[in-house]
């Protein structure tokens, strides 16, 4: 009874739980899911990092100041705000002029709200003007969203399914609402559930058919669902019996109801794009195809969407570019461990670094500056999970020490290099663009995503259906 309450989006996977916030004198103190004050989408189930997670936010660690170093191998500096923005701006104008502005890459994240990767993505095009965008994720969607044959599956969806095929992936690890609907479906609605995986996750227990395969072998069931003539070579590849693909196809194809395909990032692009265009091949009279991609972060989606991901490089292949084609890199969180593990000297080839957190990590050890940013819980915005739903972060807590919202570091920025994106302080300025500019978030305003008892899902396009032979094949030599 002596907290303030506030309703936000959990930041742990990409599910999109609804949770209450209670914090005490700018203090983070608990997370609950469901009380009086909130009933999202995962009613009263939160996982234990939901639950349990929240100490970062006001942990003594955190980035206090803004950051310099002034000359290259020396130390970081504490700084204004001020200087900090002036410094950057000087070295970014300077390797504009001297290497063109494709030599600025500029890098988002999948863990920061739609706003703050809306602006970076703004900043690349039109303050920077550079092609070199994109954000730090383990796996694009683009392949994905740009063939979607079908409607996403809500968690709504996937309790009530018929059939659920699960290809790689481990919902009840790396998303616990998802693996938690999908027992519920299997327990309480009597629904099938096919698992191909390389390893016996433990949903294995509720599985009708686990199809035990060769690791890195996933695109291969791919195939076979296009083409079921491919299912000797498939077999083969995968290290099953084809027996056990033609019992696949059978339970799909007898299956009365919604199928719900879920996929991780084992799938090639290929892969990806076949997956999208499969409700194409299984959608019949009584039987609906619906998707539901398992990406690994809390806004994968909407880093998707805002356009991040559609740069002209990957984040694998700017680091491999740093120090060539790329010479400064403005980049707001951190690059994935996998990202770094064999490219451990890339950053340290830039002319420049500059990069917003919230702790000191590999990335801000190379960085020439560093902002302190804000975390989820001091933060406005949305995130957008894997049913498509846009849903409200609210700030629970003031930005601690000298932090700052990342949307707004980088208009700052922007406003510093004669160019006001005039979002006038206010995160709704910047979804009201977002809903402008993006067509699948049009006509979208925070009061129509004020209920989390409905959530809105955004109005992904639909493709039409496509020739795939060329991607067949070549998911076909792939996996020969």
């Amino acid at each position: 009874w002596e907290l303030s309450q506030t309703i936000t989006t959990c930041t742990f996977c990409s599910d999109g739980c609804q949770m209450s916030l209670g914090s005490r004198g700018g203090v983070l103190i608990r997370s609950v899911a469901r009380d009086r004050y909130v009933n999202g989408i995962n009613g009263e189930f939160l996982c234990i990092k939901g639950r349990f997670g929240h100490p970062f936010v006001n942990h003594e660690e955190r980035l206090k100041t803004p950051m310099i170093r002034y000359r290259k191998g020396g130390k970081l500096i504490p700084a204004t705000w001020d200087e900090a923005i002036k410094f950057t701006v000087s070295k970014l104008e300077e390797i504009a002029n001297s290497h063109g502005a494709s030599s600025i890459a500029v890098v988002g994240s999948p863990r920061i709200t739609n706003e703050a990767n809306y602006a970076l993505y703004k900043f690349a095009t039109e303050v920077v003007g550079t092609e070199n965008y994109t954000a730090t994720d383990a796996f694009s969607l683009v392949p994905f969203f740009d063939n979607l044959g079908g409607q996403l599956a809500t968690h709504r969806d996937i309790r009530h399914a018929k059939t659920i095929l699960l290809i790689g992936g481990e919902p009840e690890e790396l998303h616990p609402l998802t693996g938690k609907q999908m027992r519920q479906a299997v327990r309480n609605g009597n629904a099938k559930l096919i698992i191909v995986n390389s390893r016996e996750i433990r949903l294995k227990q509720q599985a009708s058919q686990f199809i035990h395969i060769r690791p890195g072998a996933e695109d291969a069931i791919v195939l076979a669902l296009a083409d079921s003539a491919q299912d000797k070579l498939a077999a083969s590849k995968l290290g099953v019996e084809a027996k056990e693909l033609e019992t696949l196809h059978q339970t799909l194809n007898e299956t009365q109801g919604d199928i719900v395909v879920m996929f991780g990032g084992e799938l090639s692009q290929a892969g990806q794009t076949i997956v999208a265009q499969l409700p194409y091949a299984f959608t019949a009279e009584g039987r609906r195809m619906l998707l539901h991609p398992l990406p690994l972060y809390n806004n994968s989606v909407g880093a998707h969407d805002m356009g991040l991901m559609r740069g002209n490089k990957s984040a694998g292949q700017i680091l491999d570019a740093a120090g060539g084609d790329v010479r400064a890199m403005y980049i707001a969180g951190s690059f994935l461990p996998e990202h770094l593990s064999s490219r451990e000297d890339a950053l340290s080839k830039l002319d420049f670094l500059v990069v917003q957190e919230l702790f000191e990590t590999e990335t801000t050890a190379h960085a020439d500056v560093v902002f302190p940013a804000a975390s989820f819980a001091e933060t406005d915005g949305t995130f957008t999970n894997n049913d498509g739903f846009v849903q409200r972060v609210r700030q629970s807590i003031p930005p601690v020490h000298q932090a700052k919202q990342d949307w707004m570091i980088t208009a700052q920025l922007a406003k510093a290099l004669d160019a006001d994106f005039n979002f006038q302080m206010s995160a709704s300025n910047v979804f009201k663009e977002i809903a402008a500019k993006i067509p699948a978030y049009e006509g979208l305003r925070y009061p129509l995503l004020k209920d989390e008892t409905k959530p809105v899902q955004v109005k992904h396009k639909i493709a039409e259906r496509r020739d795939l032979l060329k991607e067949a094949e070549g998911l076909r030599l792939g996996v020969e």
